[in-house]
């Protein structure tokens, strides 16, 4: 499986211009490069590449592997935009924001990701330094520091390229690794987790992560949002970038202590982990108008996320169940109605009287449905007659 891991990188002031120079030197190639696929409509790499290669090495002063690197990046940017025009995420061809899209050409800002392969950057893992390609010629012996398990995923399986990167003054190193994933284990049952916004995950368990101080934190983010806002000025508008990254780390750290405790507990207990298929769930709600914001900022998919790769990672089961009426469903007796939640914390069965925690209920269905999912799952095929 792959992971990226980032390391900070430690230069010189001598080398921090140098690298700002190339920054910005080959996102401008990139600019001219994108302006000049959007105005021929050539967006294969090989087609594009004989069309700019000899004026971008001549006018920006890139030499052979990095003017190559430019090119695939616009192409890349390119392939990502089709890719999310086909899937919706820009609106329908009709919107103002899809047809804004369509109708110019893919913009690279000054300080943008920079990607560089093996014979652009090299990595010298034992002395921790790292010598890179700059306009201003190759710098070597640029020092970088990381925590100690990303240092050692890094010396062993790094490959493929690197992004150079500039956030906040500060420069970093983003590299590819490719890690061995371990078998699967065969599970001797479930851990179901139900995300929620309240609670941001319970598990049948019955562990509950609260998600108030999250949601706390993000109200006084947003409290923020509004007076800086109010303010129109330039000052405001880099502090509002920089909340926003703020609130976005935060919710990942959130996030990743959360899935890293649940496989841990999967993973010593032998069980594999199950998760309600939440995918549309923005759309097919309808939520009053002071809900949406709450809903549009709720990072179910990113602890998915979290869960699904670190699951990988450690050798767990993981499945996505259907997630119908599972907080409304007696694990019980299997009755099903609304009226089993009269609030939205708690759960009480009509029919036989089950009741507890809403969440907890939940959790209980989704676990459930794993276990018959994965009965159908590992079922042999049988062979034709």
């Amino acid at each position: 499986m792959k992971l990226v891991v980032q390391v900070k990188l430690l230069p010189s002031p001598e080398q921090a211009a140098a690298l700002e120079a190339t920054l910005r030197a080959c996102n401008r190639a990139a600019e001219h490069v994108s302006q000049t696929a959007f105005a021929s409509g050539v967006m294969d790499r090989n087609g594009l590449q004989k069309l700019v290669y000899t004026d971008i090495k001549a006018s920006f002063g890139l030499s052979a592997q990095p003017a190559v690197r430019v090119v695939k990046k616009v192409v890349d940017a390119y392939r990502t935009l089709a890719a999310s025009l086909r899937a919706g995420r820009l609106g329908r061809p009709s919107s103002k924001r899809y047809r804004k899209a369509v109708g110019s050409a893919v913009s690279f800002r000054p300080e943008a990701a920079q990607p560089f392969d093996d014979r652009c950057l090299s990595w010298q893992t034992d002395a921790r330094t790292v010598s890179i390609w700059t306009v201003d010629g190759r710098m070597r012996g640029i020092r970088y520091t990381g925590c100690a398990d990303q240092l050692k995923t890094l010396a062993e399986y790094r490959k493929g390229e690197s992004d150079l990167v500039r956030r906040g003054g500060k420069w970093f190193l983003i590299a590819t690794c490719e890690i061995p994933e371990p078998e699967v284990f065969e599970p001797v049952d479930w851990i179901g987790v139900d995300r929620g916004i309240a609670n941001l995950a319970t598990t049948s368990d019955g562990t509950n992560y609260q998600g108030r101080r999250l949601n706390r934190y993000r109200r006084w983010q947003a409290r923020k949002r509004a007076e800086l806002q109010a303010r129109c000025t330039r000052s405001a508008t880099r502090r509002l970038a920089r909340h926003a990254k703020k609130e976005q780390r935060h919710a990942a750290h959130v996030n990743h202590r959360i899935s890293k405790e649940i496989v841990s507990v999967a993973q010593r207990t032998g069980r594999g982990i199950a998760v309600e298929q939440l995918d549309g769930i923005r759309e097919r709600v309808r939520l009053r108008r002071d809900q949406r914001g709450t809903l549009s900022s709720w990072p179910f998919h990113q602890l998915g996320q979290h869960l699904a790769y670190k699951a990988r990672r450690a050798g767990v089961p993981f499945l996505a169940v259907d997630a119908a009426y599972t907080s409304q469903r007696c694990p019980r007796c299997g009755h099903t109605g609304r009226a089993n939640r009269p609030t939205r914390d708690r759960f009480s069965c009509r029919r036989c009287g089950l009741a507890g925690p809403a969440d907890h209920v939940a959790g209980v269905n989704v676990r459930d449905r794993a276990r018959s999912a994965w009965v159908f799952v590992t079922m042999p095929v049988p062979s034709p007659a």
